[in-house]
């Protein structure tokens, strides 16, 4: 079954809720981005993004694959239909939902001054579990759309079944406000560096390599 954002039931945004989303002032305003397409371009292409939440009391992350819809200006994510992430989203929806890319290091003469370059996002909103099947399939090939893109349904594998849908849970992060934050060094910064182990170890990494590693 084919489903576009138009067709869902309730998860659609009016002309109103189309409009700019707020920003929330950051502490650094040297660093902070106001420009709405470069946090979308952000949480467009992040390949994982952390939703926190926090039910009686008690805090609690999910690190998660996760698409943003541009057309209707929300965040799909899935989990199991049990498990933690779900029953704390039962007891509370209010979330919010982080990415972040990590630059050059960048060194100093002194030890307070050593930096690094970054970019981030962080979003405050809504969370609901998709209840109806039509935006649960939508939003799961988004997902799928976005990972494995060059491989598409019904030729490369077997698209979506109803069966499929009832054992995951799938959620949609309303965003209501964002904001976000770079630091960027010039090209030629002295002594910048990337992080030797960013995308390097292997996956899990094994003991030795964690030993050689430290």
């Amino acid at each position: 079954m084919q489903t576009d954002a138009t067709s869902l039931n309730g998860g659609v945004l009016n002309d109103d809720e189309r409009a700019s989303i707020p920003f929330v002032p950051v502490r650094r305003q040297d660093r902070a981005m106001t420009d709405e397409i470069w946090i979308e371009l952000l949480l467009a292409r992040a390949p994982l993004g952390v939703m926190a939440t926090a039910a009686e009391g008690e805090p609690y992350l999910n690190a998660n694959l996760f698409v943003y819809d541009a057309s209707q200006k929300v965040i799909y994510l899935h989990t199991a239909r049990v498990g933690r992430t779900r029953r704390t989203v039962g007891e509370s929806t209010r979330v919010a939902f982080t990415v972040h890319e990590m630059g050059r290091l960048l060194p100093a003469q002194v030890a307070l001054e050593m930096s690094v370059e970054y970019a981030s996002v962080v979003v405050f909103g809504e969370v609901a579990l998709v209840e109806g099947p039509a935006e649960a399939e939508y939003g799961l090939q988004l997902l799928l759309d976005k990972y494995f893109s060059h491989l598409h349904p019904g030729r490369d594998y077997q698209a979506i079944q109803p069966a499929e849908l009832v054992r995951t849970s799938v959620f949609r992060i309303r965003i209501e406000a964002w904001s976000g934050k770079q630091k960027q060094a010039p090209a030629d910064f002295p002594g910048a560096f990337w992080y030797q182990g960013l995308g390097q170890l292997p996956f899990p990494p094994s003991s030795d390599t964690l030993y050689t590693q430290i």
